[in-house]
């Protein structure tokens, strides 16, 4: 911003040191723009640094995710196999291998298995509810049985167990 420099009139000199003050206080006025948005745009840019590295944070951990879910039915039908089979059957012993060493691949991948055994405190966050029975020996509002196992994946609910409750009598 530009104004032009007042006459003297007893001197006729001009007031240049008027107008050196004023352009010194708009350069100033621009300069604090400047470092205002400078701020602004290096708060912006460390945002969208944390925000991607937590996103690359978050693929890591749920990137195998589809296949693990993908693999829970193959758990449920080797523990029914393995339910179903004697205990001198050959197969057991080598259908009870595999699923540990299944089992264990998937724990090394973040995957943890819920297995509420009778009596276990009831959790909707992890478990689901199928049905109530009256159950003795259960403390009402505990597990009661489990149909179905649940599993996690890095703290997040991949499948809840399925459980019957025990009822209030």
């Amino acid at each position: 911003m530009t104004t032009e420099p007042s006459m003297d009139p007893e001197t006729g000199a001009v007031d240049a040191e008027q107008a050196l003050q004023e352009q010194i206080e708009a350069l100033q006025g621009e300069l604090e723009q400047a470092r205002a948005q400078l701020l602004l745009d290096r708060a912006d840019l460390e945002n969208q640094r944390k925000r991607l590295a937590r996103d690359v944070d978050q693929a890591r951990r749920f990137a195998n995710e589809k296949l693990l879910s993908e693999l829970l039915p193959l758990f449920d039908s080797m523990e029914a196999g393995i339910a179903a089979a004697t205990a001198d059957d050959p197969l057991r012993a080598g259908l009870e291998l595999t699923l540990k060493q299944l089992h264990a691949i998937a724990e090394k991948n973040g995957l943890i298995e819920i297995a509420p055994a009778p009596g276990d405190a009831f959790d909707p966050e992890r478990q689901q509810a199928m049905s109530m029975v009256a159950a003795a020996g259960v403390a009402p509002g505990a597990v009661a049985q489990t149909f179905q196992k649940g599993y996690v994946l890095n703290d997040r609910l991949l499948r809840p167990a399925l459980v019957v409750v025990a009822q209030h009598e």
